[in-house]
């Protein structure tokens, strides 16, 4: 995707900055208001940007465990089994893998009982033959783009 430097300050003003809204990412880019707008749609189109959300702690709502479940799966079950996982609420995200494992989940959990139940119920859908869980102690580098977003070169 080409990126011009317009649209890369733009994109770290969205991961810096949210909640500033159009008419302060114009003051500070010095562009019109309508320039972000229509920026921010083509980025939207294009795939460049993926939502818009709060970024909310499972640990806040109760879920204090989380754990990564790698799935191994029967042959051509891949997706039935990833149909299945997006009814699950803890089912946090999950990865088709190259690998050990064919999937990787993240798991969140009230507590070490209750991720066994859900490790329970991963095991009991079709298609999925053993599994593998590891228990996160603690987060370390929380999900981030703006250090990748620093390192993009615009296109000419």
């Amino acid at each position: 995707m080409d990126l011009d430097d317009l649209d890369l300050a733009l994109l770290r003003l969205l991961v810096e900055e949210p909640r500033a809204g159009y008419r302060e990412y114009a003051r500070v880019l010095g562009v019109a208001r309508g320039t972000v707008q229509a920026r921010i749609a083509r980025l939207e189109r294009r795939g460049a940007i993926t939502g818009y959300a709060a970024h909310v702690s499972p640990a806040a709502l109760g879920y204090t465990v989380q754990a990564f479940v790698h799935l191994h799966l029967a042959q051509g079950r891949l997706d039935d089994v990833t149909e299945r996982l997006g009814q699950l609420p803890e089912v946090l995200e999950a990865h088709s893998t190259t690998g050990e494992g064919d999937l990787l989940c993240r798991i969140a959990a009230l507590d070490n009982g209750h991720l066994e139940q859900i490790v329970q119920a991963l095991l009991a859908l079709p298609g999925v033959v053993r599994t593998r869980t590891e228990v996160a102690l603690r987060g370390r580098v929380p999900y981030r783009v703006l250090p990748l977003l620093q390192q993009v070169k615009p296109s000419s």
